[in-house]
């Protein structure tokens, strides 16, 4: 069986397993970037400008957007000149936790922990008890689904006790979710196929924070659902019913059946979750069949799999088939809504946001009252969008401010990101060596790609750009980023932050070099990126950006911590996913260390003297990644998603996490709390 699977896997560069760059996305770094496109960057374009006008013109959007340094409080300090506090910021009261290769979740000291919900516990009554040899479709259908990605909780009551827990169920692992002796990669039966759609999209459940013990526990309602590759989504906004979306199961184009590759997601205002479907393409076979040129080179631009794919689920139903149903790859890549506050709800696509790989989407409400939502193509290369709604949003989280505030997404105006840097392209070299002025910053603007049934992009009809978003997106010369995740906006600066995990090709022969926003060649570390709205308005289209931190060793010279000093930081490598708490820090988790250590869970301050001070809150077991981080006063809520998927199969697991001892690995969703006074749970973050 092992000589089988080894073909599957080629080494692969950076922190991460091959065998998760196989089930997750298909292996993509092994693989030329989708973005082949000979889009000239805006940064050359206007290289020759003098440092003069370009400073000018920072300066105009600073003034513009309020002055970064105004909202941190630092105006008067140089960024590598800051004061260490008498005191913690509050929130990041903590003592760090090392880099480790332990195989447990390793927390604070004074800190408590417990499983909220692991893989193949019920989720929906009637639910059998899982059983790791005798899995079913029908049972899993039930039951909480694999690889767990982003976590929300919706309160259901003013003090926060009781809240809706969703979670994405982002992809499955085959080779670790069945016996070694039960499942031949090469020849995996109709039942297994079927438990895997089962296991993918999303699961809603009750839970209640306990105010005694500390932690969040799962109670039994009627809230239970499983959302899954069977379940049937209303397609909706300019895109639906177009002859895109069509296929011989759905001629209407208008009904898509399940959700798959959901990564991270958001909350809205209005009590709702936005789950974005990434890495679709791979699940995909024989696009390679495909001879239409236009269609074969969107397919491409998607990078949708040639030959047979990982999983073998063309053989059972066609819709995996490229070269029978060319169409169904383009009814995945959208962000998808969902009302856990109505389990008998229909999930909705929403086509206004583009077709691209989400990793997430999260909401601001703008000045005047409009919903801007804003998302990363996680991909080498690809680009940061943003949609603003063209009605206004409706306060309140009843059944009728839900649907009015859904359909904000089904009409407005798309756009994509272009960067430009503040400083000579010289000083920009892609050593990670900070420019003259101290730090990678500059000023940007929001490009439209369509609003309703038109189309801004020369060549594109509207509804080629919601369907062919890339391509789109090409065509007006956006920055090509280094593989851009998580985007969220902070709640207390109301500043936006993005998670850039890394970009390895980044400067290779043939590839795009450098530019101030993505300065490193060989980018393994990835950074984090920040960026004001004009005016603090997200419906501006002009921003002012700066680099908070350039991830990695700290005693590297291409590493850079908003002006902290270095020597006081804890290592940090690949950003994916972003959280703020209730006094504004940043919290980020990590996937795919390229450091040794195992991923984990880090805070870092935004503004003051403590800019950039990072420290390891948590760190996850052997072969996992920290997903979903969900950070409030009482509790931390993280995502082990492939506790070790290091190992070759479930023959020879790396990790034993959560229950220990010889059981195999599963994936699950962790509370951690402050043990407090008198036995009670104390606050995050504080002594």
């Amino acid at each position: 069986m092992l000589d089988r699977l080894l073909p599957l896997f080629p080494a692969h560069p950076g922190g991460r397993s091959p065998i998760t760059c196989e089930y997750r996305c298909g292996n993509a770094c092994a693989h030329p970037e989708a973005n082949e496109s000979g889009n000239e960057y805006f940064g050359d374009v206007v290289k020759d400008i003098s440092r003069r006008r370009v400073f000018k013109a920072g300066a105009v959007m600073a003034a513009a957007a309020g002055g970064f340094a105004a909202l941190s409080g630092t105006a008067a300090a140089s960024p590598l000149q800051k004061p260490r506090p008498s005191r913690p910021v509050p929130g990041t009261d903590f003592d760090a936790v090392p880099p480790n290769k332990l195989d447990a979740v390793s927390i604070p000291d004074g800190y408590a922990q417990r499983v909220v919900v692991r893989w193949g516990d019920p989720v929906v009554a009637g639910a059998p008890k899982f059983d790791f040899t005798r899995q079913t479709a029908a049972a899993q259908a039930k039951q909480f689904g694999y690889n767990n990605d982003f976590v929300g909780l919706i309160p259901q009551d003013p003090l926060g006790l009781t809240n809706l827990l969703v979670v994405n169920h982002e992809y499955t692992t085959e080779v670790h979710m069945f016996p070694a002796d039960q499942y031949d990669p090469a020849n995996p039966t109709e039942e297994q196929v079927k438990i895997a759609w089962a296991a993918h999209g999303l699961s809603v459940l009750l839970t209640r924070r306990d105010p005694v013990r500390g932690g969040l526990e799962v109670v039994p309602s009627r809230y239970g659902r499983r959302i899954t590759l069977d379940t049937i989504f209303e397609v909706r906004g300019p895109a639906a019913g177009s002859k895109y979306l069509k296929t011989s199961a759905d001629p209407s184009g208008r009904k898509v059946r399940g959700t798959q590759n959901n990564c991270s997601g958001g909350v809205t205002p209005w009590g709702t979750v936005l789950s974005g479907e990434e890495n679709f393409d791979q699940y995909f076979a024989n696009s390679d069949k495909v001879t239409d040129p236009v269609v074969a080179a969107r397919l491409k631009r998607y990078t949708v799999g040639t030959g047979a794919s990982t999983r073998k689920w063309e053989r059972f139903d066609k819709r995996w088939d490229v070269s029978q149903e060319p169409n169904e790859p383009n009814r995945f890549g959208w962000v998808v809504e969902i009302d856990p506050n109505d389990p008998t709800s229909t999930p909705v696509k929403h086509t206004a946001l583009g077709r691209f790989k989400h990793e997430a989407a999260n909401v601001k409400i703008t000045a005047d009252g409009h919903v801007a939502v804003y998302s990363g193509d996680d991909s080498r290369f690809e680009y940061i969008y943003k949609y603003v709604s063209k009605g206004k949003y409706k306060p309140g989280n009843s059944a009728h401010a839900r649907r009015h505030n859904m359909a904000l997404l089904d009409d407005g105006t798309l756009y994509v990101a272009r960067f430009t840097g503040d400083s000579p392209a010289a000083e920009i070299d892609g050593t990670g060596t900070l420019p003259a002025d101290g730090e990678f910053d500059g000023t940007g603007e929001w490009i439209p790609l369509a609003s309703g049934d038109k189309s801004f992009v020369d060549g594109f009809t509207a509804e080629e750009v919601y369907v062919f978003t890339r391509q789109a997106a090409d065509k007006v010369a956006a920055t090509k980023m280094d593989r851009p995740e998580d985007i969220e906006p902070n709640p207390v600066n109301g500043r936006i932050y993005a998670a850039l995990t890394n970009n390895t090709d980044r400067g290779a022969a043939g590839k795009a070099g450098v530019d101030e926003v993505n300065p490193r060649n060989g980018n393994k570390n990835g950074h984090v990126l920040e960026w004001e709205e004009a005016r603090g308005d997200a419906a501006s289209t002009k921003f002012s950006w700066r680099l908070l931190l350039v991830c990695g060793d700290p005693t590297a010279a291409d590493t850079y911590f908003g002006g902290f000093d270095k020597s006081q930081v804890s290592p940090i490598s690949c950003p994916d996913n972003v959280a703020f708490d209730r006094h504004g820090n940043l919290w980020i988790s990590t996937d795919g260390n390229a450091l040794g250590a195992n991923d984990g869970l880090f805070s870092v301050p935004v503004t003051g003297p403590e800019r950039g001070h990072v420290k390891q809150f948590l760190s996850v077991p052997v072969g996992a990644e920290t997903c979903g981080p969900v950070v409030t006063d009482n509790v931390v809520l993280v995502a082990v998603q492939h506790p070790g998927e290091n190992a070759t199969s479930s023959a020879n697991p790396t990790s034993h996490w959560p229950d220990g001892g010889t059981a195999q690995p599963r994936p699950s969703i962790v509370s951690v709390w402050k043990k407090g006074r008198f036995g009670l749970p104390g606050r995050i973050g504080e002594r």
